[in-house]
C-alpha cells in the first residue's frame, strides 16, 4: 500500500495536478474571504472564517473529482492495472492506496488555509476575538468531507475507462450527497421523515461539526460513507473481467 500511495502522491506532484489544485483552491478561498462584498469577513464586521468553510464544499465538489478521475480511469484505459495487478498486492492495498494519496493532497492544498486563520485572529479589534473551537472543527469537518470526495472520486474513477465521465459522475454524486438529501426533505409528501433525509445527507453533519461540537454520530457517519465507497470500488476492481 506505501508503495502506490508514494507512487500516486509523486504523480500528483510530477505533473501539473497538484499544483493547479492548490493555487486554485487557495486563490478561491481568497477571493470569497477578502474580496468578494458577499461573503468578504471585511464587509461582515467581525473576525471569523465562516465563508471559507461555507463555500469550501462546493469548491470540493468540481477540485476533488478532478484529482480523483484519473486514478483507475486512467489505469485501465492505457492497460497498466494488469500489470500493477500482478505484483504482490491486493485490491485493498490499492485501493488504499490511491484513496490516501488523493487525500493527503486535499489536506496539504487546505493546510496554507492556516495562513488566513492567523490573519484573522490578529484581525479583529480585539486580538483573538475568534471562537478557535468552531474554526478547529470546521477544519476537521472540512477533512472529512474531503475524505467522502475523494472516496466518491475513487469509486467513479473505478467503474469508467473514461476520465470525463468518472469526472461527471463524482462532482454529481458529491452535489447530491452534500445537498440532494436536503431537497428531498422539502418535498411536501416526505415532510414527515424529513428528518431522517436530512440526516442522510452530508451537509447536515458537516455543519454539525463547524460548530466545534464533534459528535460521534457525525464522526461514525464520515467514516460510514467513505468505507461504503471503498467497499464499492473494492468490489468492481474484484469483478473486473478487462
Amino acid at each position: 500500500m506505501l508503495t502506490i500511495f508514494i507512487k500516486e502522491l509523486n504523480s500528483y506532484f510530477s505533473s501539473l495536478v497538484a499544483y493547479i489544485t492548490i493555487v486554485i483552491f487557495l486563490t478561491a478561498m481568497g477571493l470569497f474571504l477578502w474580496l468578494f462584498p458577499d461573503t468578504s469577513i471585511l464587509e461582515y464586521g467581525y473576525a471569523g472564517l465562516d465563508s471559507l468553510f461555507n463555500i469550501a464544499p462546493y469548491l470540493f465538489m468540481f477540485l476533488i473529482p478532478a484529482i480523483t478521475m484519473r486514478s483507475l480511469a486512467e489505469e485501465k484505459k492505457e492497460g497498466t492495472f494488469e500489470l500493477l495487478a500482478t505484483k504482490p498486492l491486493t485490491d485493498w492495498q490499492i485501493v488504499l492506496g490511491k484513496y490516501l494519496a488523493a487525500l493527503a493532497l486535499v489536506i496539504i492544498a487546505i493546510l496554507p488555509t492556516g495562513i488566513y486563520y492567523y490573519t484573522v485572529y490578529h484581525l479583529g479589534g480585539v486580538e483573538g476575538n475568534i471562537d478557535s473551537g468552531a474554526v478547529i472543527g470546521s477544519y476537521i469537518g472540512l477533512i472529512l468531507l474531503g475524505g467522502a470526495y475523494v472516496a466518491i472520486g475513487i469509486f467513479c474513477s473505478s467503474i469508467t475507462k473514461n476520465q470525463i465521465i468518472a469526472f461527471t459522475i463524482a462532482v454529481f454524486l458529491s452535489f447530491f450527497a452534500f445537498s440532494g438529501f436536503d431537497s428531498i426533505s422539502q418535498l411536501l409528501a416526505l415532510q414527515k421523515i424529513d428528518d431522517i433525509i436530512i440526516n442522510l445527507g452530508i451537509n447536515h453533519h458537516y455543519q454539525a461539526i463547524s460548530r466545534g461540537v464533534l459528535d460521534t454520530r457525525d464522526l461514525l457517519y464520515f467514516l460510514s460513507v467513505i468505507s461504503i465507497f471503498l467497499v464499492l470500488t473494492k468490489t468492481i476492481l474484484g469483478g473486473r473481467k478487462w
